[in-house]
């Protein structure tokens, strides 16, 4: 990925992200949260990781981001009040941003400075040669089937916490349906 599109999808991820916590009404910070999701996913394309990339796109800032805003009209929030800014809260986020970048420069300054090994894909076919025939024979072709690989991930090793979520998430929503349906007495 050239230079100047890194700094752009970087970019507009974090004034993203930094729009989501400081904007007040709800419907704005969800939007800022896709342009958020977008910039993560020119990064994840710019890695060659282009069905993370989509995914990103697909399922975060289309579906999940539809649900979110699904539910913040079915609740019917107002802006906020502006009220004075607490001291405690502000002094106790920034103590923990500044314990974060202590422990990101420690842990990057004690890393050594080596090269990745190239991934030897015939040794990966061998490994998936019972498991998985199919994603075997690409390997062995010399192309890597990411999205063989990572339903094959998904659905052999986190197939139960892959439907704890979507059972926690229909609950959730049907949580706010209940919740917003207003009684009249």
């Amino acid at each position: 990925m050239p230079l100047p599109l890194f700094w752009f999808f970087a970019i507009v991820m974090l004034v993203g992200g930094l729009a989501v916590i400081t904007l007040r009404n709800p419907v704005a910070a969800a939007l800022a949260m896709v342009s958020s999701f977008v910039g993560l996913a020119g990064l994840f394309i710019g890695l060659n990781a282009y069905f993370v990339g989509i995914m990103q796109i697909l399922v975060y800032a289309g579906a999940i981001m539809v649900l979110f805003l699904f539910i913040i009209m079915l609740l019917d929030l107002k802006t906020e009040e502006k009220q004075a800014p607490k001291v405690v809260p502000i002094v106790g986020g920034l103590g923990i941003v500044l314990a974060f970048t202590i422990q990101l420069i420690g842990i990057l300054a004690s890393t050594p400075d080596k090269e990745s090994q190239p991934l030897d894909l015939k040794e990966a076919a061998v490994a998936y040669a019972e498991k998985s025939p199919r994603v075997a024979k690409r390997l062995d072709d010399g192309q890597l089937p990411d999205v063989n690989l990572v339903g094959d991930v998904i659905f052999t090793g986190y197939n139960l916490p892959l439907q704890i979520v979507g059972v926690l998430l229909l609950v959730a929503t049907i949580g706010v349906v209940v919740l917003s349906k207003r009684q009249t007495v």
